[in-house]
């Protein structure tokens, strides 16, 4: 059979005909619009990408129904998702990270062909996220993110992840909730057909800063002249901002030029803790407002490119723990396409990239005096040194090229069943049924009042 286009096939007589475009939902659990954290950001760029082929929408938690190049918008309440029967009963294909009890009860039984996004290592984040938190809650959040996993892997008829280490991850999960069984492996002992890599991603044209946009001449402190390190993301609770504010104000006192800018220092739930510690540090210092400052918004998608090409180094510092291993720093990609040395703490696939094609430099976790002369040794190279090999490495990740194996699900014609499922995979436990039950009961009620990020 000859190769057709994704949008076409052929009839029992080998004749070429138009196929029904496939509508695609996308389920953010961040909002999508003008300003954008990393999940918005995948979900817009992933519903770019798709549109070219299939019918796309995006539903967010936001607040605006709203067409965004030519994809329309629908906000949904995560705890109350009513508003998405209509969106869901009208798709063929719905992309999601794992979702809360009632929603994966309406996802399981749409008759849509379900894509669960693993690529946020959450179960490992809820333990850094509620650190802080009473034991017994902190035990309940663990242990309902854990159920959402389990439900995602027994609900999902496919998969996708940021990385290979992510990707062994969860195959390890599914073969221990009985989902590699012998039929699907006969079918596929790779399993790349049932779950397989979408990284974040980046566009595929260079950057163009908007005019009147970035930080230089318009924060007070960050000067024409300075020498700007750049925090491109949030103060999230599972990195260190504080090590990084220790680095910049060691490195200032023989570089008075210096100054360390947190780009969206806002103060989300789950980055709280962080981002209050991070203050703190930087006024027991001496430095803060002088050598470390924080805009304590975000900033808009579109201007971003502004900031990354005022900077002279990015950093991105982060603990030793099973989050940073699993990590894949998204914000870290904008660097590469802005091309913009990264200076970075060891732990997670991309430093890794860093240290191995020459994209900036690493320190230990932690390592205040080593993160200093790493950010002494990139800005004494200065950025245009760096820029050849960070060209490479973006072009490898542009969204299309990201996006290819979802994109080829996405159009295929023959549905596919749910791992495990002629095996009679084990479902829920008892314990994961109780505290479901007491969650559709009304729990669900109060993690949307308490927590409402959750």
């Amino acid at each position: 059979m000859t190769d057709v286009p994704p949008d076409q096939t052929q009839n029992a007589t080998g004749e070429t005909v138009a196929s029904r475009r496939k509508r695609v939902l996308l389920i953010s659990a961040d909002p999508v619009g003008a300003s954008m954290a990393g999940v918005g950001i995948r979900y817009f760029e992933l519903g770019r990408v798709l549109c070219a082929h299939a019918d796309v929408t995006i539903a967010h938690t936001g607040s605006t129904e709203e067409t965004l190049e030519g994809i329309p918008t629908i906000p949904y309440r995560p705890h109350a998702p009513g508003r998405l029967r209509e969106a869901l009963a009208g798709a063929d294909v719905v992309v999601a990270q794992p979702q809360w009890p009632l929603l994966n009860r309406m996802l399981r039984h749409s008759g849509a062909q379900i894509v669960f996004d693993l690529y946020d290592p959450e179960t490992f984040e809820t333990l850094e996220l509620m650190a802080t938190e009473r034991a017994s809650v902190r035990r309940v959040f663990c242990d309902l993110t854990l159920d959402r996993l389990h439900d995602a892997l027994h609900t999902g008829h496919r998969f996708i992840c940021a990385s290979e280490k992510q990707r062994d991850l969860w195959l390890g999960a599914m073969l221990g909730q009985r989902l590699i069984d012998p039929r699907g492996y006969d079918r596929d002992p790779t399993m790349r057909s049932v779950i397989d890599i979408v990284p974040f991603g980046l566009p595929t044209e260079a950057p163009t800063p908007a005019a009147g946009a970035g930080p230089r001449g318009r924060l007070p402190g960050v000067e024409d002249d300075s020498e700007l390190v750049l925090w491109n993301g949030g103060l999230w609770n599972w990195l260190d901002p504080v090590t990084a504010v220790r680095a910049a104000a060691a490195l200032a006192e023989r570089r008075p030029r210096l100054r360390l800018l947190f780009m969206g220092a806002a103060r989300q739930t789950a980055a709280a803790k962080a981002t209050d510690a991070a203050h703190a540090v930087a006024r027991e210092l001496g430095v803060h407002g002088s050598v470390v400052h924080f805009n304590e918004a975000w900033v808009r998608y579109e201007e971003r490119s502004a900031w990354l090409m005022q900077a002279d180094c990015a950093i991105s510092t982060q603990a030793e723990h099973l989050e940073t291993r699993f990590a894949f720093r998204t914000r870290l990609l904008d660097c590469f396409w802005s091309g913009l040395p990264v200076v970075c703490t060891s732990g997670d696939d991309l430093a890794d990239r860093v240290a191995r094609e020459d994209l900036g430099a690493v320190a230990q976790a932690g390592d205040v005096s080593g993160v200093a002369d790493a950010l002494e040794r990139v800005l004494d190279r200065g950025r245009e040194s760096y820029a050849a090999a960070l060209r490479h490495v973006a072009a490898q990740y542009t969204w299309s090229r990201a996006a290819a194996p979802l994109m080829e699900w996405v159009t295929q014609e023959q549905p596919v069943s749910r791992p495990g499922e002629a095996f009679g995979a084990a479902g829920r436990t008892p314990w994961q049924r109780l505290r479901s039950a007491a969650y559709l009961a009304g729990g669900r009620l109060v993690l949307e009042r308490r927590y409402p990020r959750s």
